[in-house]
């Protein structure tokens, strides 16, 4: 395999890499949500799956049509082809994609609302948990104690995969990230009031339970469903004749 061949499969993975489970909040490359990846002369044809056939319609299009999105934007990809597979909305959602529908246009009257909103509440959800694991990360260091947690600035934290995945959650919902922007703050931006910390945390600490239970719940179901290693990684074929 040449170098050019691996550079294709590589930019390919990362765009599926930065597809996240909306509700999970985890790529769908590491739950094992992508069965398998083929390349050919004309594109490339991605197969999703999912951990039951009746997960959520409106998690499952959400997954299929950002995938469709990640990889358009890959340059020299060719034709785009995203499918769904062994899902009970499958026929319906391959064929919305690919036409461009979007999640009203595809189930029509079954669909009571766009997704933008489904989407908003769970990057909210994303950042509580990401603020919590950050928090929980520091008060374990020593650095900090709890009445001081209120004054933490992102400045203040770590270079490490917490402070990046923390960053992430704040761009997606529109927070600024100058270094002396409060940790502790509200989707709004305003700070949590050192009177509200301890409850906040509590409820903080039970969403990121549930997002990481969740996440585990799924990938033992996915294991069972497919027999498959949990996390196994898609089966990818390249058969490109050229650069």
């Amino acid at each position: 395999m040449t170098a050019t061949v691996q550079t294709v499969e590589t930019e390919i993975l990362s765009a599926l890499a930065t597809v996240l489970d909306p509700e999970l909040d985890e790529p769908v490359t590491e739950l094992g949500f992508v069965r398998s990846v083929a390349i050919d002369d004309e594109g490339v044809e991605v197969h999703l799956r999912l951990p039951t056939s009746f997960c959520a319609p409106n998690f499952a299009y959400l997954m299929v049509a950002d995938a469709y999105d990640a990889l358009a934007g890959v340059p020299d990809t060719g034709r785009v082809r995203v499918l769904l597979d062994d899902h009970h909305d499958s026929d319906k959602i391959n064929a919305g994609t690919a036409a461009g529908l979007g999640y009203v246009g595809t189930f029509g009257v079954e669909a009571e609302e766009g997704l933008d909103e489904l989407r908003r509440t769970f990057q909210r959800k994303a950042h509580v948990a990401a603020m919590e694991r950050c928090c929980r990360a520091v008060l374990a260091s020593g650095a900090w104690t709890l009445e001081e947690l209120p004054l933490l600035e992102l400045f203040d934290l770590p270079e490490d995969r917490l402070k990046l995945a923390l960053l992430r959650r704040r761009e997606a919902i529109g927070l600024l990230n100058h270094s002396h922007a409060r940790v502790l703050v509200g989707h709004d931006g305003e700070p949590v009031a050192k009177s509200d910390l301890k409850l906040w945390l509590r409820l903080a600490a039970t969403t990121r339970v549930s997002i990481e239970g969740n996440a585990h719940f799924c990938r033992g179901l996915l294991a069972t469903r497919y027999a498959d290693p949990v996390g196994a990684a898609p089966v990818i074929t390249n058969s490109r004749s050229h650069p």
